[in-house]
């Protein structure tokens, strides 16, 4: 059974109050976030905004202390507004009327002076936000992210795999890597998915692939990026490589590195049309069985791979 957390971080400014949420918003979590706004209120604070970047899900109870907090609110001319919600609370909030709560949908907008720096920074373009995700975040969210696994657009499935089982638990031990990051795609749904780990010398899993990729680019350090999946969306070539780019930017990751079956023909061209190399037919990778098609991207100038080669793996 998965405790469930909520981390409230308050910061004043005048009569306005900035109280920034991480976590998630259930019957355990609750209570502190009903006593914190009250708190609010009792202060004499005039215009509470909630940033909703980093919480993952919210239920009805959640929805019931905000939209008390709110009608509490108004009765002393006062205002509460929610921002960046993840795509399940937009839902919720949707459904239920509620989305009168927010300044604008999608992606509420902070007051002009808030930063937004760090690892809350968001993209937003065209509608569509990227968010990063917490392991547990990751945990959270992996049924709603393996809807898209299993039935992804063309060419942007790294494996092929179409099984929900495979690909959670594809999901599950990638998240336990050092350096495990994830990011998800956003209009009021979720659009598309990214995670990926850093390979790096002397490391005991991926050493195959960390000396092969050595000895083709040049490069010791790189990003694996396991999976990308985005729905049947207008832009889901554009959303594909923005998750890409951001998250090789977050992770510092000079190399990019994606794995695809041969038989994948369609995702080899989507990651080519990208900007990503294909290296050729590797074999012999531990754990991985049939051949694999590496590809590679440079995220900043680079040196620039041989052309296709066959077998760079262990035989």
């Amino acid at each position: 059974m998965v405790v469930q957390r909520l981390d409230i971080h308050r910061r004043d400014r005048g009569e306005r109050a900035l109280v920034t949420l991480a976590g998630a918003i259930g019957p355990a979590t609750a209570p502190l976030l009903r006593a914190a706004l009250e708190q609010c209120l009792r202060d004499g604070v005039t215009a509470i905004d909630v940033d909703l970047t980093t919480v993952g899900s919210c239920d009805s109870k959640g929805l019931d202390v905000f939209l008390t907090a709110s009608r509490c609110a108004g009765r002393v001319h006062a205002s509460l507004r929610l921002h960046h919600p993840c795509a399940q609370i937009a839902r919720l909030l949707a459904v239920t009327g509620s989305a009168p709560l927010l300044s604008d949908l999608p992606g509420a907008s902070l007051p002009a002076d808030e930063p937004q720096g760090g690892d809350r920074a968001l993209l937003v373009k065209d509608a569509i936000r990227l968010r990063r995700l917490t392991r547990w975040q990751a945990e959270g969210m992996s049924e709603d992210i393996a809807d898209l696994a299993v039935e992804p657009a063309a060419g942007l499935s790294a494996y092929g795999d179409r099984q929900r089982d495979v690909f959670l638990g594809r999901l599950a031990v990638s998240a336990r890597r050092p350096g495990f990051a994830l990011l998800v795609a956003e209009t009021t749904v979720l659009v598309g998915c990214a995670f990926g780990f850093p390979v790096v010398p002397g490391a005991r899993s991926e050493r195959g692939l960390q000396e092969s990729v050595q000895r083709l680019t040049g490069c010791a350090r790189f990003l694996l990026l396991t999976q990308v999946v985005a729905h049947h969306h207008a832009q889901y070539r554009d959303i594909g490589r923005r998750l890409q780019q951001r998250l090789l930017t977050d992770r510092h990751a000079v190399l990019g590195v994606v794995l695809l079956r041969p038989a994948d023909q369609a995702g080899q061209a989507t990651f080519q049309s990208w900007g990503w190399r294909n290296c050729g037919e590797m074999v012999g990778l531990p754990g991985r069985g049939a051949p694999r098609m590496l590809l590679v991207l440079f995220r900043e100038k680079g040196p620039v791979p041989a052309p296709a080669a066959v077998g760079l793996g262990r035989a």
